[in-house]
């Protein structure tokens, strides 16, 4: 979540008389994230989250973006859908960009958490698989493994603005990776961004999974990679816990188990998450307007789980 498009309260005291969910009392915007410009909005009826979407999210995906949602929800599943206003229309336009008023579900984001808290977020991902085997919609993974060569490209000599040499290092671990990539793993549609700050919670209890703007069908596996190098790591990436990352694959399976070939394509796959989100934040850093409401994310963060990832079986 970030602040790139700001909106009035004038504007958007208009944009909420299409619905019936009370008058304006506050917004502010939300600096976490990358991707969209988020609001926290408080109106006379409840609390809602505004969100505007900017370049990164086609108009063209969000119809699969809120069918996934809906699908979820009518699950069980404890995600936010986007709300439709008296005309039964979710997708709005508000400052130029489409928009959604989306519910809020309580709960907090942990920094730290713990082998129990892990459980319970790797349960609600094997929850959320569960859900989607039969949810047909499809969406091509705009950062899949076949565009990671064109993304460090694109960066060019400017990774090396973040740390000399990044780039050739970048390069000869991305020709490893890529030789292996799996290519004949079950694919179905994916959150692929199940971060810590994407999942709610009150104690051990998941009450949310949010921000579903990079969910693609893709290979089913590599969603539990990315999400263990988010979680099973320090902020920095230089420390590894065994004990979050046993964590996440038992809480996983105890909701949606893994073959063996899924199993053991878990190492190549996360050196390919660690891959997909340091070259994102490369991009991110080097190409940020100075000016935006937004956390820029540490890319070597990324670089440190690669090799932790390259040196040790971490899913032993």
């Amino acid at each position: 979540m970030a602040v790139y498009t700001q909106v009035s309260a004038e504007a958007l005291g208009t944009f909420l008389a299409r619905y019936d969910q009370g008058v304006l009392v506050s917004a502010k915007g939300i600096a976490e994230g990358v991707q969209n410009s988020n609001y926290l909005v408080e109106t006379t009826a409840d609390r809602f989250i505004l969100t505007l979407y900017e370049e990164w999210t086609s108009t063209d995906d969000l119809p699969f973006f809120l069918a996934m949602l809906d699908h979820l929800a009518a699950a069980g599943n404890p995600v936010p859908r986007a709300l439709p206003d008296r005309d039964g229309l979710a997708i709005q336009q508000l400052a130029g960009r489409s928009a959604c008023l989306i519910e809020f579900l309580t709960g907090v984001s942990v920094s730290h958490p713990t082998p129990a808290q892990a459980r319970a977020a790797g349960a609600a991902m094997g929850q959320l698989h569960a859900g989607l085997a039969d949810f047909a919609p499809t969406r091509a993974n705009p950062l899949g493994a076949d565009t990671w060569r064109p993304l460090l490209e694109r960066c060019g000599a400017g990774i090396d603005t973040i740390a000399p040499g990044l780039f050739a290092r970048i390069e000869a671990a991305l020709a490893r990776v890529l030789a292996q990539w799996p290519r004949d793993l079950p694919v179905a549609a994916i959150h692929t961004d199940l971060f810590p700050d994407n999942v709610l919670m009150l104690g051990d209890r998941v009450t949310g999974v949010i921000d579903f703007y990079f969910a693609c069908t893709d290979i089913r596996a590599y969603d539990l990679a990315v999400m263990h190098s988010a979680w099973a790591f320090d902020a920095t990436g230089e420390r590894y816990d065994p004990a979050i990352g046993a964590a996440l694959i038992a809480g996983y399976e105890s909701r949606f188990a893994l073959s063996e070939a899924e199993r053991a394509a878990l190492p190549i796959l996360a050196q390919g998450a660690c891959l997909r989100f340091l070259l994102t934040r490369a991009w991110d850093w080097v190409n940020t307007p100075a000016d935006a409401l937004v956390t820029r994310k540490d890319p070597l963060a990324y670089w440190r789980r690669l090799e932790a990832y390259l040196k040790d079986d971490l899913f032993a």
